[in-house]
């Protein structure tokens, strides 16, 4: 995997993200890593309209901007703080989804409901409002960067992360898939969630484990 790969994988899953809802105007954030670097989306750009040349290198050991004179996504310290707590993150997608913004306004737990949420998500965690942008915010993601990989920021957005652009972006939708469903399902009567019993019976389908790992494929 080259340098030029990543930056165009960033492109692909960039423009996902504008087709798919998840962002509006220069809202949103993502970001890959390679090797001690990350590719970061440079700051004040609509996320679509982002060249493969135009990814911000950023140094993750010591923050320093490595290639271009662009200014990295006012989240940068996010994204570095996270890549630090975790080596095995290779990607990260912050989006502002509807439903996820949504679901944060009238609730903090996202239920384990149907087998693509237990099988590609797993649990969901709940950061109440931080204000963007700030390093008390990125210090509130990486704190709970290992305990799940995807996480609802209140009156905000989401963050997903993955081995890859493929796993993290996934997730993302299945996450705002999940807040959808939630709130459907909730304004109609009582919610019926999976139990542990059959979220576990879910994780040990060979099934889903094929399909997890074809996920964590970049290609």
């Amino acid at each position: 995997m080259e340098s030029l790969e990543i930056r165009n994988e960033l492109c692909k899953y960039a423009l996902k993200t504008v087709r798919d809802g998840l962002v509006v105007g220069p809202g949103g954030n993502i970001s890959a890593r390679f090797g001690d670097k990350m590719y970061l989306s440079p700051s004040g750009f609509a996320i679509e309209e982002i060249a493969p040349e135009q990814w911000v290198e950023v140094d993750i050991p010591t923050g320093e901007i490595t290639d271009i004179g662009l200014r990295p996504s006012s989240e940068v310290l996010m994204h570095l703080f996270c890549y630090r707590k975790n080596p095995n993150i290779g990607a990260i997608v912050h989006t502002h989804p509807s439903n996820c913004i949504a679901f944060t306004l009238v609730a903090t737990e996202l239920p384990v409901m149907f087998p693509d949420q237990a099988a590609l998500v797993g649990k969901t965690l709940y950061i109440p409002y931080v204000l963007p942008t700030t390093d008390l915010l990125a210090i509130a993601v990486a704190d709970k960067v290992n305990e799940a990989s995807s996480l609802l920021l209140g009156n905000h957005g989401l963050v997903t992360t993955g081995r890859n652009l493929r796993e993290a972006y996934y997730r993302t939708q299945v996450v705002e898939e999940s807040a959808k469903v939630y709130m459907i399902a909730s304004a109609v009567g009582k919610l019926k969630v999976l139990t542990d019993e059959e979220y576990a019976e879910i994780a040990s389908l060979e099934s889903e484990d094929y399909r997890i790992k074809l996920l964590q494929q970049m290609k």
